[in-house]
């Protein structure tokens, strides 16, 4: 998301760092493999530029190449291991989403906020398959989830002027809500509420609730989630049974992150 204070003011900041990193962040699921020219336009860096960021993560096992395409090697992983492990993720928030798991029979994940995405933290799994499969890593456009909703909703007014000014609205399904307006009166009824439900907007035949994790001060640090098929249960529903069990969820976890400050000052924003 972008922030108000142009980093390259600051004489601290590394421009072949960024760089590097917007190299690497230009890998998707839709871009599993790229050209350089398509790297370079994705990462908005010269192709020269972009063909010295490439070698050099070549050269250091981040990046691979399959003739002209570059794709990325596993070694990136570290940098996710690197975080769960020291903040202890697995060890203080996944008992709490497993026990939501058991009592609901439904998916349960933690996501923060990561520009204009949700990014899974912690995900718990249930043995039913669903169309849209999510799991540590994963990233989903913040406007047509639960999740992305409620962390929405916990943002100032200008963090979410600015999301609004540069996201790009568009629809998954017929469901998918692309209106900006309409998108800014849900989040001031998700803000009041304290919690938000999607069905179908997303993907068809998937509904989900969620409820924000708030810290002393009032700001929102991450989102808990209950996901599951449509199938199983209907929409009001699950409001009924899930949100009671997701919002105990959220105060336990809750006390666990005063417990680790560390952790919670990792995901503040």
């Amino acid at each position: 998301m972008p922030i108000a204070k142009n980093p390259r003011a600051d004489g601290e900041y590394i421009n072949s760092l960024a760089r590097g990193l917007a190299v690497l962040r230009a890998f998707s699921r839709d871009r599993p493999e790229m050209t350089l020219s398509e790297v370079a336009a994705i990462a908005e860096l010269s192709p020269a530029v972009t063909r010295r960021c490439l070698h050099t993560l070549e050269h250091l096992g981040y990046v691979g190449r399959r003739g002209k395409l570059f794709l990325l090697r596993p070694e990136v992983m570290t940098f996710a291991s690197a975080y769960l492990e020291s903040m202890n993720l697995e060890e203080i928030v996944r008992p709490h989403l497993q026990e939501i798991r058991d009592r609901t029979g439904d998916s349960s994940s933690l996501a923060v906020l990561s520009q204009y995405d949700i990014l899974y933290l912690v995900h718990v799994s249930t043995n039913r398959m669903i169309r849209l499969a999510a799991g540590v890593g994963t990233r989903f456009p913040a406007y047509a989830t639960s999740l992305g909703r409620v962390l929405l909703a916990g943002q100032d007014a200008e963090t979410l002027n600015n999301y609004f000014k540069n996201v790009e609205l568009r629809p998954f399904t017929d469901k998918t809500l692309t209106s900006a307006a309409r998108l800014r009166q849900i989040l001031k009824q998700v803000r009041k509420q304290g919690y938000a439900s999607v069905q179908d907007e997303l993907d068809y035949g998937i509904v989900s609730v969620s409820v924000p994790i708030v810290n002393d001060r009032g700001e929102t640090l991450a989102a808990i989630n209950c996901s599951t098929a449509t199938t199983r249960i209907t929409q009001e529903e699950m409001l009924r049974t899930r949100l009671p069990v997701l919002q105990e969820g959220a105060r336990r976890i809750d006390m666990e992150l005063r417990r680790y400050p560390i952790l919670a000052h990792s995901v503040t924003r």
